[in-house]
């Protein structure tokens, strides 16, 4: 971005283009296949006082994608918190230009951060070679904030503690605060030396910070002295001070302030409890002769068909991409279906009353709602519904045997659009699907608007007692999340599915089929297999509607 035709402006972009394209990209073997620019980036008007202008200064944004030798080969920055010892790569010289630290306190600085495109390179070779040999725990880029802000967040999303000592010889603040290039990494303590030495050998500056531990606190000290010793938690509500305010203003203020709650509150994150069943459910893809047909429907904006396919096409399924125009001309029919699933992902641009408008596409249609109550009412089928098909299909109880507590979708008591990854568990239910999955508990993902379930406390407490509910929100204990975030919709006792009496029916927000695989999952507990188990879901389809 420039404001071309400024003074001075072009050749500023001039020496800019030269260094990315003509020095810094060739050097490290990388190429630039697109490109977009803004060349207009000056505003000018005129009032009582005068003409105005204002420039903004010249700026390159930079994103990078690389061939992936395997997916699951992913580092967070996740610490152990045991054993293990953080260290800090530095890429730089400590200049302080620009940065934070000099904002805050008033200043600008003389010298700006820069990078040697060889360190640049030796340090990404570095990290892919502890990566291949098991010997990178976590891994965190330094930006914004410098080695503290590195630091902290790698401490609020492990709640632990950090003894970190400076090295004797250097301005501390210097130290913690520019932003320079480099990262963090933990590596075990018996893999110290062999790191360290590794680091040498590639030419790149490695000083190891201190070891892990359970204060969740962090300590800073230079030559005995004492510089910093905060607890994690006042550390985090500085962090999220701001964004807080800002959310208070713009969402829910009630589900801010649970958020801001779980600061301080002690938990295993998103933890995982794995049932026996899932032995039984295929590593890869199952082949049989007879694969039952089923249907993938789908709307207007729906994204999550895909997805629904290869969860029904790895248990057995032969997956079929059914529209609703299909249905409506009479180009196809569910007839010759066994199973049906309702996708999810944005029908109708996931305006609120997205699901409402499929549901009455189907209701104020009687050729429709015949063939879908025939469906229904078929005692060898089973159905599902996600996101928005669980929208939907809430609105279909007079179509359905044994679904008159279903009831139509509210909007998140965030006030949002919600999308991440939540903890779930399966329970104890009626569910075709869940069969001997009870127990389960798992990250599953999130992404929906409208997805509260307007149903009390106590209908909630009465619908778990019947086995009618199919996905319960839960803590890392397992017991039902009702504060925000975990409970991210804000429906009672963490309700997130519901099944019909008979169990062929199901319905829940969240989305198992994006999360069927481990490579699918941006973060997945500790001895996560190739696959997860809401691919049991599917698996229990399967052996439903063959007999197996």
């Amino acid at each position: 971005m420039c404001a071309a035709g400024t003074e001075g402006e072009d050749a500023c972009l001039y020496e800019a283009v030269k260094a990315v394209g003509g020095e810094f990209c060739p050097a490290i073997g990388v190429c630039i296949p697109v490109g977009k620019d803004s060349m207009s980036m000056k505003t000018r008007w005129s009032d009582e006082s005068g003409t105005h202008e204002v420039i903004s200064p010249m700026s390159l944004i930079c994103s990078g994608f690389a061939p992936v030798t395997d997916v699951e080969k992913t580092i967070t920055p996740l610490l152990r918190g045991q054993d293990s010892s953080l260290i800090t790569i530095d890429l730089g010289q400590q200049r302080m230009a620009g940065s934070i630290a000099c904002e805050v306190t008033s200043q600008f600085g003389d010298i700006p951060p820069d990078v040697q495109p060889l360190d640049l390179k030796a340090c990404f070779d570095l990290v892919q070679t502890l990566v291949a040999g098991g010997r990178l725990l976590a891994y965190h880029d330094r930006s914004d904030g410098g080695l503290l802000a590195t630091v902290s967040e790698m401490l609020f999303a492990s709640r632990c503690g950090l003894k970190a000592a400076t090295p004797d010889d250097v301005d501390p603040v210097a130290f913690w605060f520019n932003e320079e290039i480099g990262c963090v990494i933990e590596v075990a303590n018996s893999d110290l030396p062999t790191v360290i030495d590794t680091c040498g050998q590639a030419g790149l500056r490695a000083h190891v910070l201190g070891e892990t531990d359970q204060s969740d606190s962090l300590s800073i000290t230079q030559n005995e002295q004492l510089l910093l010793n905060e607890s994690r938690v006042a550390l985090q509500q500085s962090w999220s001070s701001v964004s807080f305010a800002m959310a208070r203003l713009r969402d829910n203020p009630e589900c801010v302030d649970q958020e801001a709650s779980q600061i301080t509150r002690t938990y295993d994150g998103l933890s995982s409890a794995i049932v026996p069943a899932m032995s039984q459910v295929p590593e890869t893809r199952r082949m049989s002769q007879s694969r039952p047909r089923v249907a993938i429907l789908r709307e207007q904006g729906v994204n999550g068909h895909i997805e629904m396919a290869h969860a029904f096409d790895h248990c057995g399924f032969e997956a079929i991409d059914v529209h609703m125009s299909d249905l409506m001309s009479g180009r196809q029919t569910l007839e010759s279906f066994a199973a049906l699933a309702a996708c999810g992902g944005f029908s109708y641009g996931d305006v609120l009353g997205a699901g409402s408008g499929w549901a009455r596409s189907i209701l104020f249609n009687d050729d429709l709602s015949a063939m879908f109550k025939a469906f229904f009412h078929r005692e060898n089928t089973i159905s599902l519904g996600i996101c928005n098909g669980c929208q939907m299909m809430a609105q279909l109880p007079l179509l359905m045997p044994g679904a008159k507590h279903f009831k139509p979708m509210a909007r998140n008591a965030s006030q949002q659009f919600e999308a991440r990854l939540a903890l779930a568990t399966l329970p104890t239910s009626r569910s075709v699907l869940l069969r001997d999955l009870e127990g389960t508990r798992f990250p599953i993902a999130v992404a929906h608007g409208e997805g509260r379930f307007q149903h009390t406390s106590s209908e909630v407490k009465s619908l778990s007692e019947l086995g009618l509910t199919s996905l319960i929100y839960t803590d890392d204990q397992g017991q039902a999340e009702t504060l925000y975030p975990g409970n991210p919709n804000g429906s009672a006792e963490g309700l997130a599915g519901l099944c019909s009496e008979d169990g062929r029916v199901t319905i829940m927000m969240p989305h198992p089929e994006r999360v069927v695989l481990r490579s699918q999952l941006s973060f997945a507990p500790n001895g996560t297999s190739r696959v997860t188990p809401w691919m049991g879901l599917f698996d229990n389809a399967w052996r439903f509607v063959t007999g197996k």
